[in-house]
């Protein structure tokens, strides 16, 4: 193995829970109350699987007009700064000691991605950086770690794939990469226990795993 690929939003920084509230509160504004399932369905998702989701829960013909409210209410809370998540140091620096390729595949926009990494002072440690908004299918396809390996000029299957959400892992294993899960708001079910090479409750003990 010599790429790793980490999604940002749940696993590198706490930003989950911002996401999710914002989308309960644009929902009641609306007068729409969300369902339970309703993080297992759009944590991790970009792109048309996103608007699939957002359509069919917001009861709406222009999803994309709620993702891109809920985008701008993030942006504006993230400006406070959005801590890192236990053990993304430990795991960042141990694979740079391990002389590994390290990219970020992520939905958000460019812009939230390099702003979020900056500001916990972890730039540093990217080769690369992917944005949903540059593949032509968000996750669960698999085309933003592919072309996250690419820029890493690593094959994917010489990649680790570190996700927090189903469809996450679901895109990793379908870009033929080796998938981590590091659940956030969403528990593992059994199509991510399969897909998985290991679960951890946090990057510290995954990379303790993967250096062993």
């Amino acid at each position: 193995m010599r790429g790793a690929i980490f999604d940002m939003d749940g696993l590198l920084i706490d930003s989950e829970r911002l996401w999710q509230q914002e989308f309960h509160a644009i929902a009641a504004e609306r007068g729409i109350t969300l369902p339970a399932c309703f993080p297992n369905e759009i944590c991790g998702t970009g792109g048309d699987q996103a608007r699939a989701v957002l359509a069919r829960h917001f009861h709406t013909d222009d999803p994309g007009a709620v993702l891109w409210e809920c985008s701008a209410r993030v942006h504006a809370l993230e400006e406070d700064g959005v801590p890192l998540k236990p053990g993304v140091r430990v795991m960042l620096e141990g694979l740079r000691g391990a002389g590994y390729r390290v990219a970020v595949a992520s939905s958000s926009p460019m812009d939230m991605i390099r702003k979020n990494l900056r500001a916990n002072g972890v730039e540093e440690f990217f080769d690369a950086l992917t944005s949903g908004r540059e593949v032509a299918h968000g996750k669960p396809a698999p085309d933003i770690f592919l072309l996250a390996a690419e820029r890493l000029s690593v094959p994917p299957e010489e990649c680790w794939v570190f996700e927090d959400s189903l469809s996450g892992t679901e895109a990793g294993a379908r870009a033929r990469c080796r998938v981590i899960m590091v659940p956030d708001l969403v528990p593992p079910d059994d199509g991510a226990r399969r897909r998985c090479w290991g679960i951890f409750p946090d990057l510290a003990q995954a990379w303790e795993a993967i250096r062993r």
